[in-house]
């Protein structure tokens, strides 16, 4: 998961498709050698179309959570919890965001504490909780 927000405090929130809910940037490794730094910058660019060299942080947390029924065919047969690493990027002010309209509907940047009232993930609350921390 990335958390991408601006210097001011605002959070850039994806509406996902199927099923609908809104989330910070999520994905997966794509492949065997990739590293979770790489995937995020990856899933950040493909999901929004921003690219950013500065502004990454390694928050060095994982959360464990159950694989919805609906998302089990994304994973090897008999997996059932997912592994996702925290990360963040800090922009210095929201920028036009170009979606990747296969998974995402709609994108909104908004408050850091509106937006943990709007996603729907235990986890994305918890990641933009911190980011709110650090801010304060």
């Amino acid at each position: 998961m990335v958390v991408v927000y601006t210097a001011v405090g605002e959070t850039l929130l994806l509406e996902r498709l199927r099923p609908v809910f809104w989330q910070s940037v999520t994905g997966s490794l794509e492949w065997h050698n990739e590293t979770s730094e790489d995937a995020a910058r990856r899933e950040v660019y493909e999901e929004t179309g921003i690219e950013s060299a500065a502004g990454w942080v390694d928050w060095k947390i994982s959360r464990y959570f159950p694989i919805l029924p609906a998302y089990q065919d994304r994973f090897a047969p008999g997996t059932r919890v997912n592994q996702e690493h925290m990360f963040s990027l800090q922009l210095p002010e929201p920028c036009s965001v170009k979606l990747m309209r296969e998974e995402h509907s709609d994108s909104e940047w908004l408050p850091l504490t509106k937006g943990r009232d709007r996603v729907w993930s235990w986890t994305n609350r918890a990641a933009l909780d911190q980011v709110a921390a650090l801010r304060a």
